[in-house]
């Protein structure tokens, strides 16, 4: 059994955390290496660092941001957007990321899957999937969201497994920045199908939305609104997982 994580999360944009729903009106939350810090001060498990513009604007991930952060942060970070080729995650793994994830440039060539993990290795690997609800199935969906693939995204998650990734970073596009709650049966269905660690994100308010996806199969948690707008520390969200009965890292 895994030991559930906790993950905030950060989207830069030009140099900057931002925070949107569904990917769209973001908005500035702060300086992403002024907010690894505190996170990981708080009690954070592991960081995840996302460039949400470099896809769409043909770019990749700024890696000085990641030397940055990097400088300040002892945990583990995860680093994507914008990974089109194995060279784009050296560089990214080079400035100090312990994992790179790729979204729509493995959608677009599946094969970077592969030649990620057998360059890197499966633990340096972490497909990235973004999944929205259209008539009662779940559909990959590229670009931050912006390009319906047809795609199912169940089943892209097992090839992506197969491929060897070693992690899957789950986002459900409905829910992102909603705070409505993950969308469980998404979870669900991902876990039942792949046997890697799957991380929940998009919808989380709250410790007892975090407990449902742990029961739902996800081993990772993320979450980025309720930390930047401090509603919870890291801290106060393991307390309150503990007393629902998760089993959380000190």
């Amino acid at each position: 059994m895994l030991t559930v994580r906790i993950i905030p999360c950060l989207d830069v944009r030009d140099g900057r955390v931002v925070k949107g729903v569904r990917f769209q009106n973001l908005r500035d939350a702060g300086a992403p290496a002024e907010l690894a810090a505190e996170y990981e001060r708080q009690g954070a498990d592991e960081l995840a660092m996302l460039d949400v513009s470099a896809t769409p604007e043909g770019r990749k991930t700024a890696v000085q941001t990641v030397k940055d952060v990097r400088r300040v942060l002892a945990v583990p970070m995860l680093v994507g957007g914008g990974v089109r080729q194995s060279e784009d995650a050296a560089a990214l793994l080079d400035a100090g990321a312990d994992k790179v994830s790729t979204n729509t440039a493995a959608v677009e060539r599946p094969e970077l899957i592969d030649e990620m993990a057998a360059r890197f290795g499966s633990q340096c690997t972490v497909l990235a999937i973004d999944a929205a609800e259209f008539e009662g199935r779940f559909e990959v969906v590229t670009r931050s969201g912006t390009h319906r693939t047809g795609s199912d995204a169940v089943a892209w998650a097992r090839q992506g497994a197969q491929r060897g990734a070693g992690e899957i970073l789950l986002t459900s596009w409905d829910r992102d920045g909603t705070r409505s709650g993950y969308h469980l049966e998404l979870i669900e269905r991902v876990a039942d199908a792949v046997p890697v660690p799957i991380i929940a994100s998009g919808g989380a308010e709250n410790a007892r939305h975090l407990a449902e996806a742990v029961r739902a199969g996800a081993t990772g948690l993320l979450a980025a609104s309720i930390f930047h707008d401090a509603d919870l520390t890291v801290a106060e969200l393991k307390r309150d997982l503990r007393s629902l009965g998760v089993e959380v890292r000190p």
